[in-house]
């Protein structure tokens, strides 16, 4: 096999954010700011991984919401807080997800959950997912103090496995982070969970699909 770990994304890429869509919706009067939400999130991540900003996604995830509210007017309680910021520990995952690990599995593939999460959540979002029997090892960023995309979080996750970075291959449908581990060394494989266009300045994958059961399909024809 060309790869034998293969690493997955949670957020969007295995779970289904669409859950927290109503919230959004109570919240703000349009299901459509989870997305906005989502990004602010990432923005802020970013920006504290670039300057240095020593945080968490959590911490970031209260921060972004009470940042768009503010944005909008909109004064929310500490239990509406609780209840979106809580509602991604229990995330459902993707229709599409098992069945995909159990063949890569099948396969002979070591598989591994690597989040921008805390491990914490981690540990609780692949439980209440249903999928604690699917993944090998969960691994969180949050223990080399980095966010992905940052060439750091693809080193470390790497010596943490021992693994070389070229027998490391990323599952994710953020399109930024198949560029970050990439361009780290790593391979990656591109699910397109929005129908959005992959960035053209991005380093693209040699496997990219719509769903997850023929990225794991075309990984295991890739790697016989």
């Amino acid at each position: 096999m060309k790869q034998t770990t293969i690493l997955f994304d949670i957020n969007e890429t295995v779970l289904n954010l669409n859950v927290l869509r109503p919230k959004f919706k109570s919240i703000f009067g349009d299901e459509c700011y989870t997305d906005t939400w989502f990004s602010m999130l990432l923005h802020a991540s970013t920006v504290s991984l670039i300057t240095g900003v020593k945080t968490n996604f959590a911490t970031l995830s209260k921060i972004m919401l009470e940042a768009l509210a503010g944005k909008k007017g909109i004064a929310l309680s500490s239990d509406q807080i609780d209840d979106v910021v809580g509602g991604f520990s229990g995330l459902p995952a993707h229709s599409d997800i098992k069945t995909a690990l159990a063949a890569l599995r099948s396969a002979g593939f070591r598989l591994v959950a690597f989040s921008n999460s805390s491990l914490n959540l981690i540990n609780n979002q692949i439980h209440n997912a249903g999928l604690d029997s699917y993944f090998d090892e969960l691994i969180s960023v949050e223990e080399a103090g980095t966010f992905k995309p940052s060439p750091a979080a693809y080193e470390f996750v790497a010596s943490k496995l021992g693994q070389p970075k070229d027998k490391l291959r990323l599952v994710a449908t953020h399109d930024w982070d198949i560029h970050g581990a990439m361009s780290a060394g790593l391979q990656g494989a591109y699910i397109d969970r929005s129908g959005a266009p992959y960035h053209p300045l991005y380093i693209k994958p040699d496997i990219e699909a719509s769903t997850m059961d023929d990225i794991a399909a075309k990984i295991i024809a890739t790697d016989d």
